[in-house]
């Protein structure tokens, strides 16, 4: 008697792309045994022997869903490479590098260890290696990471009461770029197109602040990236919210946010409170994933023939970003973060 739990699992063998066809086989054969077909109607209808049929099902009722993708001793494709050819293509991935070159291809592999590529391709698939790619990082060496750290993470986790958390930065040098050709439209079994030369028409640079909360989000193309603008923009945020509401910016260390004029007309503000984050720590500042939707949606695919048609096409994805909010929610803990920045150290103390 099949229960509905062993009935689901068969069924869901069956509409899985990645189950081996012969597992599919033998769970339709159970499912429509289970369904009161006879032996040879199934056999008939899935194009099989009614010995297969019999075996299968006297398979499931000794070992039920588990006994269906096993294979009797002596049965089976034979293995063709022992564990110990396995163990020398990981070890050469991991540990070596081909001569002229910086990481191994599966071809260059393959002439090395005198094995297909596909083969390769499946060892390297079952261990989980990917010598084509990898990870940019980098540690910061700021002497109060720590104590920035903390500030900025408990602005996120645990917010000031009756106060805005904003996140603020500056997004420079944004290329009005014109490709020289339209590309071609998506359409079925191809993706869009789009030249790779264009011309350059001007840049520009948009300060934006995040409303932490709401997702909201307050932005204004300025031509230069100087301290003037910071406080142009700083004004423009004091009219934005309310007087009596206390403002905590989070913000990076580019010198325009430390300018003497900019200290004064925040002496002269006390409700605005900046928050820094620690240098070469640009992910801290939630901004920037916001500044990455907008690169992506907006502005890598665009074509602009001028900067006021570049500043136009970023003020309609500001209000369509603002018409439906989502915000980013932070989830790392200050400890987290330094646990994994102490292990990324550890390992580079180790190679040292």
């Amino acid at each position: 008697m099949m229960t509905a739990e062993q009935r689901d699992t068969l069924k869901a063998w069956v509409r899985a792309p990645s189950t081996p066809q012969s597992v599919a086989l033998r769970a339709r054969i159970v499912l429509r045994a289970a369904d009161g077909l006879a032996n040879s109607r199934i056999a008939e209808e899935e194009d099989t022997s009614r010995p297969t049929v019999i075996l299968w099902r006297r398979r499931f009722e000794q070992g039920g869903p588990a006994a269906l993708p096993e294979i009797a001793p002596g049965r089976g494709r034979p293995v063709t490479y022992g564990a110990d050819r396995v163990k020398a293509v990981v070890e050469a991935t991991t540990q070596t590098k081909p001569a002229g070159a910086t990481h191994w291809s599966t071809r260059s592999m393959a002439r090395a260890q005198k094995m297909g590529h596909a083969t390769v391709h499946r060892i390297w698939v079952a261990h989980g290696l990917q010598p084509h790619l990898t990870k940019r990082f980098k540690l910061s060496t700021d002497k109060r990471f720590t104590e920035k750290l903390t500030d900025v993470v408990g602005l996120y986790l645990n917010p000031p009461d009756k106060a805005i958390v904003l996140c603020v930065d500056e997004k420079s040098q944004i290329q009005a770029l014109q490709r020289t050709k339209p590309g071609l439209p998506m359409k079925k079994g191809r993706c869009g197109t789009m030249t790779h030369d264009y011309k350059r028409h001007g840049t520009t640079t948009l300060f934006a602040a995040l409303n932490v909360l709401e997702g909201q989000v307050i932005g204004e193309c300025m031509a230069k990236h100087r301290h003037q603008e910071f406080l142009r923009f700083l004004r423009r945020l004091d009219r934005e919210f309310p007087e009596d509401t206390p403002l905590h910016l989070i913000v990076d260390n580019y010198g325009t946010h430390n300018k003497p004029k900019v200290k004064a007309w925040l002496a002269r503000h006390p409700r605005f409170s900046l928050h820094f984050t620690p240098t070469s720590s640009s992910w801290l500042n939630l901004v920037e994933r916001w500044f990455r939707e907008l690169t992506e949606k907006r502005i890598r695919r665009g074509s602009f023939d001028s900067v006021p048609e570049l500043i136009a096409a970023i003020d309609e994805y500001l209000a369509a970003s603002n018409a439906d909010p989502r915000p980013f929610v932070w989830q790392a803990s200050v400890e987290s973060i330094l646990n994994k920045i102490a292990k990324c150290k550890a390992v580079y103390q180790t190679l040292d």
